[in-house]
This record gives structure tokens, sequence and C-alpha cells, in this order.
């Protein structure tokens, strides 16, 4: 193995020519530490933001990327043989420490899952981050139970799609949004009950189909929809903002006592490694390879193409999950 190798580093916060290939060493692991080499990993919006500076407390220059699949190359403290595939995701990646954007990372060993897979790298690279947020969202967050009505606001996302097919598997009635009329069809293949058209305002064609409201509410879109889908929502029931696509990062004005209705419940749902640790991934991956989950993925670039994945991701041309190969 060579002692070097090809990352892609940031310098200074700007647009997606930020994104510079460079030769890095390779990383040496300690004990309690995994190298992985990477095979693919998934872009995600957290790295859009942190690229455009938006993170100040990720210094420059770093690798960015926070999540990866890949094959381990060495465990010193023996957690894991030479050779087993494995997926990694959060605890700091592409932040507090260089993260997946490079053809090897180095992330403790209690952040990583093995994996049984027969699946392709694209199709796995798009899964980690994916599954573990719509499964924390889901289960954590909004503690989705079977019988649930469940109302995903931002529905064509690639963790909207995985949310709605898991949910509808554990038995709950699933609404999902669009923008877009054209999407129905791609909504309902992937697990959505009923697909509302999204105006901006869509309390009233919530209730007709859920009269009552919606029990659970998953807010993918973020603070631009976010006091709309409160009013989405049951007495008694909860509203998670997950997603940010809006790109809105905060509310003005906000008043908690005329935004939220009386008993309905807000919470977030941002996800660590714990989170990814505690997602049953293997699960996941399983319903992929049977046909009950079908990620939906968008482009599939080359590393040395990170620049335009990066600039598919901005102008949100990708219609899927992005997928980089190592």
């Amino acid at each position: 193995m060579s002692s070097e190798m090809t990352a892609v580093v940031i310098h200074e916060a700007g647009g997606p020519e930020v994104l510079k290939l460079e030769r890095r060493p390779v990383p040496v692991p300690r004990d309690g530490e995994v190298l992985i080499r990477v095979r693919a990993f998934g872009l995600n919006r957290s790295e859009l933001f942190t690229r455009q500076g938006h993170s100040p407390n990720v210094a420059f220059p770093r690798i960015l990327g926070i999540e990866a699949v890949g094959e381990v190359v060495a465990a010193p403290g023996g957690e894991f043989a030479v050779g087993a595939i494995v997926a990694t995701a959060m605890g700091g990646m592409g932040r507090a420490f260089d993260g997946g954007y490079a053809e090897f990372t180095k992330v403790p060993a209690h952040q990583v899952q093995r994996l049984e897979t027969s699946l392709d790298w694209a199709t796995l690279g798009a899964v980690p981050e994916m599954l573990q947020t719509a499964w924390g969202s889901l289960f954590q967050a909004l503690e989705l139970e079977r019988g649930d009505t469940l109302l995903i606001r931002g529905g064509t996302t690639s963790v909207g799609l995985a949310a709605a097919a898991i949910a509808r598997s554990r038995g709950a009635t699933v609404a999902a949004t669009t923008r877009d009329p054209g999407s129905e069809t791609m909504l309902r293949e992937n697990g959505a009950d009923h697909v509302i058209i999204d105006s901006g305002r869509i309390a009233d064609e919530v209730r007709s189909v859920f009269p009552c409201g919606a029990r659970k509410v998953l807010e993918l879109v973020g603070t631009t929809t976010l006091l709309d889908s409160l009013q989405c929502t049951r007495k008694g029931g909860t509203v998670v903002m997950t997603g940010m696509v809006g790109n809105a990062w905060a509310l003005d004005n906000f008043s908690p006592m005329d935004a939220i209705p009386t008993t309905v419940r807000l919470t977030t749902y941002s996800g660590g490694s714990n989170d990814f640790m505690r997602t049953p991934l293997q699960d996941l991956v399983r319903e992929i390879e049977l046909g009950h989950l079908r990620p939906k993925i968008g482009k599939v670039f080359q590393l040395s193409e990170i620049v335009e994945a990066h600039r598919t991701m901005e102008e949100n041309r990708a219609g899927g999950k992005i997928v980089v190969l190592v």
C-alpha cells in the first residue's frame, strides 16, 4: 500500500471549486481506531454548509465527509478483521477530524459497523447516513408505532423516501409532500399512501387525509415550512425537525405560544455516532437486498468529479442521494 493517498481538501470556504484534489499521507491508526479503504460515500447537505462557511467550529484545511463505506485495512485493537466490509458515520468525521472524501479514512472503532452484504458500492455508499437519519427520526425522535399517521414534509428527499418505506413496512399510514405533481408516482412506489402537493400551507390538505391532523410529522424542509407543519399535527402529536433542505437556519420573530398548538410537541433530531451505532444497519441493508427498501440514488460521481458532485447537490439537480465512488 502506498504511503500517500488522493483526498479532497478544503482550505477556505466558498463555492464547489474550493474542493481541491491533493496527495496526502495515508492516516496511521492507533489502538481503538480503524483505517478504512474508502470505496464510496454519500454527499450530505451538512458538508455543503461546512463548505460554504456555516460551520464555525470546523477548522480548515479539512477533508470533509461525515460518512463512508469500504474495507478495513488495519485495526490495531483487533476490533475488525482486515478486509471486513464496514460503514461509518458521524462522530466528528469531516468536522473534528478528516472524513470520508479520500481514498482512506481513519475513524474511532466505536463508530464503525461491520456488514455482510452483496450490494454494490454505489448502493451501499448511499445508505449509512440516510438510513441512520430516517431510522433515528422515526423511532428515536418520533417513537413511531404501528397504526400511527405520519406526515413527511419533504418526501422526495433521499431521507424522506427511505422514511416512507420504513414507516409503511412498520404499519404506519404515510402522507408525503412534494412541490412537483410529477413526483407522485415515485412517492407512492416508495411507501406513501397519500401524496400532498406542497404549496407552503397544507394544513387543510393534511386534514382532508387525516381529519384530526397527523400524529407524527417528520420535517425535512426546515424552518421555511416548520410553522405550517406544526399546524398539520393533531393534539398530542409530535413534530421532529430533522432536515434543512430549505436552506434557512432560523425563524424570525418566533413566538412559541402562537406557533406551537396546545399539546403539540416539537423536537429535533441530528444524530451522532451513538445514534448511528443504534441503527440496525445490517437489517436495513438486508431489506434493500430483498427489494423491500429501494434507496433513491440520484447521481453517481467519481472522486475526481467532487466539484461537479457538490454543484449538483447545491443546485438540487440530483433527484436522489448523490454517491461518490473512490
